[in-house]
């Protein structure tokens, strides 16, 4: 094997299949930024030691999402959002602006963002089908840890938070809206 020339990946990696890779990997890149945010408030709280130990047990599985994202941009040459800064910056606030709100707030928070990111791999997924089906079924089980944070949030009173549904609003219409920006950018 030629080591300055290391192989192409298995298959072509289209430009549709790149965007994917390129939103999911900062998907889980501004989701891990999140968990650290509510960390970093509950984790000064003696009395929320508890809440605390169940983000990082989720903040866990978000880095094991973005180690497999980063290996596969490397993998099929696939460059990363060009806002991973912003994504860092804005993820982090959201989730310790949410923890100032209150532990309900944070659990709203995850709802929000585990409900679209879970219906946005089914979506992949389903678009994939058979054409790719390593990556389809890495996709179908990092929905199902999605939902299983989702469930996680919700079992812990994200629905009880002040203003859930517009809380929860804003932040799936700004997840919606990253999707977009990083398919390109």
């Amino acid at each position: 094997m030629d080591t300055l020339n290391p192989p192409a990946p298995a298959g072509p990696t289209d430009r549709r299949t790149e965007e994917m890779l390129r939103v999911d990997h900062a998907g889980e890149y501004g989701a891990v930024a999140i968990y650290k945010g509510q960390r970093a408030v509950f984790a000064r709280l003696p009395h929320k030691a508890r809440l605390a130990a169940l983000l990082e047990e989720m903040e866990d599985g978000e880095q094991h999402h973005l180690a497999a994202f980063d290996r596969l941009l490397t993998e099929r040459r696939v460059r990363p959002t060009l806002l991973g800064p912003l994504w860092n910056a804005a993820g982090y606030a959201l989730g310790a602006g949410t923890a100032l709100m209150g532990e309900k707030a944070a659990m709203a928070c995850t709802s929000a963002v585990e409900s679209v990111i879970e219906g946005h791999y089914q979506e992949q997924v389903d678009e994939l089908g058979p054409r790719e089906p390593e990556l389809s079924a890495t996709f179908a089980q990092f929905r199902e840890d999605e939902l299983e944070h989702h469930d996680t949030a919700i079992e812990e009173g994200a629905e009880d938070a002040p203003g859930y549904r517009l809380l929860s609003g804003v932040i799936k219409a700004g997840c919606h809206a990253a999707i977009r920006i990083c398919q390109k950018v």
